[in-house]
């Protein structure tokens, strides 16, 4: 997969500069390139105990983006998923060292144990105090004497990060730090692995699976499961950290692996809410990228229990990098009521059963075109018309019963309410505007084709199109100009206009117009067709 880098062996050089440029003169780098890259804090005095992390690069924000006030004294970054050398630890560590001393937050891999460890007794043999803790908190794999340091790390930088700001002393801060790795614990999972720059990617996870328990560099997971949603998904993430949860009230800190969207992001947090362990959440930090790996289209879950008294303070003080989401307390969503003027009057329901055939029958083939009304338009927008139109149809199904059938003008004005609230994107507005208009000529005494003819006018003076623009509407007004004829000469005339469009290769309206008329050509206008498939299913019978 391309990516945007220039080489491999600059890319975290030229990233860390790219971070410091972008910092307001708040970061530092020590001067040892390409071997010692460490970031590190301008306004620190010494006179207060530093916290030092790192490791591989690849899981940004982490660890640099976590370097400022009330957190990171410095973090030493090592080439992408590799530990960085003793030497660049030591330099992080005197570099910020003073009097007060420092502690060293590293995480559970064999690499930075060694390098982080033989720094720290480098530097205590120049005469600093200097503490390590380690940071193991991936339950993935239970009987693993040595588990990994994951995204639990985080609340390690957090609360310590607190407390060294606030003065305490390097045993306090120590002490604090292994009372956090006791009590957190975090697993992942992932729909595909992570592209490491300037190697193929691995593709062991096959079609329809998720792997649970990877690991932040890409290592292989517990298990592949199958995958059915984000329900599911966040259900199996959940048994796995709920035998060792805690009493009392948790802390949820939500991490993005990379690659999820930010909606993807919001509909697992939801899904955490309403999970078994969803009352035990007090407060989240996220959802957000923390500690990513690289393009990982995955998400982990850490879980730590929370004190009103030490805890949550130093979690919600405020920090300086921006890369901290914050801590927030979880509620249920607040809902207000609408505001007046927005539920229109509706008539009362009334029936027709010619009506109702007439409305199932458009439905239904909306419903059935689904698929290849997106595969049109993922030619020339992004695919959804087929979605659009089939969850209108489903809206308008679902409110059949409450709808006025026997009044044609009071049914018009019902159908466009409830497309303009079901019926997404420009589409969804204009037929809510069409059924506005003609429900208006219909009171004002016009006759059927009049007005859906109006209807019709109106779409095109408020979109702004006109037949031969490539939209839905070179289907819809050849159809309405001959339905006086009956409902197959308009079905003729809609699938006539409909086809044309395919030769339409300049769009003058809707998402087609910024698109090249290589794609356009040989296309047909998911809209029109759509309009046409509705006039032949009315025209068969």
């Amino acid at each position: 997969m391309a990516q945007f880098i220039n080489a491999r062996e600059n890319l975290v050089t030229e990233a860390i500069d790219g971070l410091l440029r972008g910092s307001g003169g708040r970061l530092a780098r020590l001067d040892g390139y390409p071997h010692i890259k460490v970031v590190m804090r301008t306004d620190w005095d010494r006179s207060k105990v530093a916290l030092v992390s790192g490791g591989g690069s690849g899981h940004e924000p982490s660890h640099a983006g976590f370097v400022g006030r009330g957190m990171l004294t410095a973090a030493v970054c090592g080439e992408v998923f590799a530990s960085p050398s003793v030497e660049a630890v030591l330099a992080g560590i005197l570099a910020v060292t003073g009097d007060a001393g420092c502690l060293l937050i590293v995480k559970n891999y064999t690499g930075d144990r060694l390098n982080f460890g033989l720094a720290a007794e480098r530097a205590r043999a120049l005469g600093h105090k200097v503490s390590m803790v380690v940071v193991d908190d991936d339950v993935a794999l239970p009987d693993l004497p040595q588990p990994r340091g994951v995204a639990g790390t985080l609340f390690v930088h957090k609360i310590a990060g607190a407390l060294a700001e606030a003065g305490a002393d390097l045993n306090a801060v120590t002490r604090a730090a292994r009372s956090v790795i006791a009590d957190v614990a975090s697993i992942g999972m992932s729909l595909d692995t992570c592209t490491v720059p300037g190697s193929p990617k691995e593709d062991r996870i096959m079609a329809g699976n998720a792997e649970l328990g990877l690991g932040i560099h890409g290592e292989p997971g517990v298990e592949q499961v199958t995958f059915e949603g984000a329900r599911s998904a966040m259900h199996m993430v959940v048994e796995r950290l709920a035998p060792g949860l805690g009493s009392g009230p948790h802390v949820a800190l939500l991490n993005n692996l990379g690659s999820a969207t930010p909606l993807e992001m919001s509909v697992l947090t939801e899904e955490l809410c309403r999970s078994p362990i969803g009352d035990r959440i007090a407060w989240m930090v996220g959802p957000a990228p923390l500690m990513t790996s690289l393009d990982m289209h995955g998400f982990s879950l850490s879980l730590l229990p929370v004190d009103e008294e030490t805890r949550l303070p130093a979690l919600q003080l405020s920090v300086v990098p921006e890369a901290w989401p914050g801590c927030h307390g979880v509620a249920a969503p607040a809902v207000r009521p609408m505001p007046d003027g927005m539920i229109p009057d509706v008539a009362a329901p009334s029936e027709d059963p010619e009506m109702r055939t007439l409305l199932t029958v458009c439905c239904d083939v909306l419903k059935s075109s689904e698929a290849d009304l997106n595969a049109l338009d993922a030619k020339s927008g992004d695919g959804d018309t087929g979605s659009t139109v089939a969850t209108a149809a489903d809206a308008l199904m679902a409110a059949s019963d409450r709808l006025p059938l026997a009044d044609r003008a009071a049914l018009c004005r019902a159908l466009a309410h409830e497309l303009s609230q079901a019926m997404g994107g420009s589409s969804g507005v204009l037929l809510a505007i069409f059924f506005a208009a003609a429900g208006d000529a219909f009171a004002a005494g016009a006759g059927g084709v009049a007005a859906l003819k109006a209807g019709l006018e109106r779409i095109q003076q408020v979109g702004g199109a006109a037949p031969g623009h490539r939209t839905m509407i070179d289907a819809l007004h050849p159809a309405l100009e001959a339905l006086s004829g009956g409902v197959a000469a308009a079905a003729a005339a809609a699938r006539v206009g409909a086809d044309a469009t395919a030769t339409i290769t300049r769009a003058r309206a809707g998402r087609a117009a910024y698109v090249s008329a290589d794609n356009l050509s040989g296309q047909v206008d998911p809209g029109a067709e759509a309009v046409a498939r509705v006039f032949e299913r009315l025209a068969s019978g």
